[in-house]
This record gives C-alpha cells, sequence and structure tokens, in this order.
C-alpha cells in the first residue's frame, strides 16, 4: 500500500475514531460535521471526500464497528480445529457478548444503530482484509459441513442483533440478571 493509500486509511480511520467518541458521549444528534472535522483535526472538506453527511458516516462507522467484533472473534479462534457451524456460532456470540461487557459504549451504539441494510451493505462492498479472512473461514466452515444458507452475512447479522439485544439490560442494568 502506497502513501497516498495509507494516509487516506489514516482520515477515514481519523473520522471513524472520532466520530465513534464523540456520538457515544454526545450523542448522534447533538454531535455535528463541525464538531467531528475540529475533533479529527481534519478539513471539513475532506470530510466530504468520504461521505455526504454525517448520517452516511454514522452507518459505514456501524458496518466498520460490527465487521471489527466480527475480525476479532475470528483473531480469537484456533481456525486448524474442526469447527462445526454451531460452534463457531457460539465461540463468535461468546466474544461478542464479552467485548459488550467490556465496552457499555458500543454495545449501546451497535444495539441502537444496527439495521439490515447497513450491514448488507458493508458485505457489498469491499471488506477490509481481516474481516474477509474472517468472512471466507466462516463460509468454508459452512460449506465443509453442507450447510446450505442463500444469504450468510444475514446470520452474521442475526448473531450480532440477537446478542446485542439479548443482552443489552443484562449488561447495562443487570437486569433481569446479570451477564
Amino acid at each position: 500500500m502506497g502513501t497516498w493509500e495509507n494516509n487516506k486509511k489514516e482520515k477515514k480511520n481519523a473520522f471513524f475514531q472520532t466520530a465513534y467518541r464523540l456520538f457515544t458521549e454526545k450523542g448522534f444528534a447533538k454531535t455535528t460535521i463541525s464538531d467531528i472535522v475540529t475533533a479529527a483535526g481534519l478539513a471539513k472538506g475532506t470530510f466530504y471526500l468520504y461521505f455526504k453527511d454525517k448520517y452516511e458516516l454514522r452507518d459505514k462507522l456501524i458496518a466498520y464497528k460490527a465487521a471489527q467484533l466480527l475480525s476479532e472473534a475470528y483473531n480469537t479462534l484456533d481456525t486448524k480445529k474442526d469447527f462445526l457451524p454451531d460452534t463457531l456460532m457460539i465461540q463468535i456470540a461468546d466474544h461478542i457478548i464479552g467485548k459488550f461487557e467490556e465496552d457499555h459504549s458500543l454495545l449501546e451504539f451497535i444495539a441502537k444503530n444496527l439495521s439490515w441494510g447497513i450491514f448488507k451493505t458493508a458485505f457489498q462492498e469491499k471488506l477490509p482484509d481481516e474481516t474477509r479472512r474472517f468472512y471466507d473461514f466462516y463460509l468454508e466452515i459452512l460449506e465443509r459441513n453442507t450447510v446450505t444458507c442463500p444469504e450468510p452475512e444475514l446470520m452474521l447479522f442475526t448473531i450480532i442483533e440477537l446478542v446485542g439485544s439479548t443482552c443489552y439490560s443484562c449488561i447495562l442494568y443487570q437486569e433481569p440478571v446479570s451477564m
């Protein structure tokens, strides 16, 4: 990857990190594009090279955070192990629960904002390499175990969505029980 590509990636990551911090601290509605570019130390024009508005930034950030969860889950797996699809899903869900317990802001952000449309769009665009490795491994496990799944990314979305919605009150409020 060349210097220009690295610079572009760094700026996009700066927007993601800054927006995530501001959205989780101030809330999406109270965060302006000016807030984001000022805190990121970048120009407003640069923002519009990457996103058409803060809604697109939020949507891409949600997809990025969800993909990051899956990538991190993949990194914890023993990929040499012969997984069954249900065992793989349980390990992924367990990892996501752990991440949500560690980072309540992430849980709130994902639970409030994740939608099938956003998630599916992320899989239709070019996935980051680490997410692509996970997704390819996931598809390999399904194929190896002759699991037919017309929309395999829907199963991943469902896991994140179910874990987030099921664990939301348990993690944040310890109700009806603690995790």
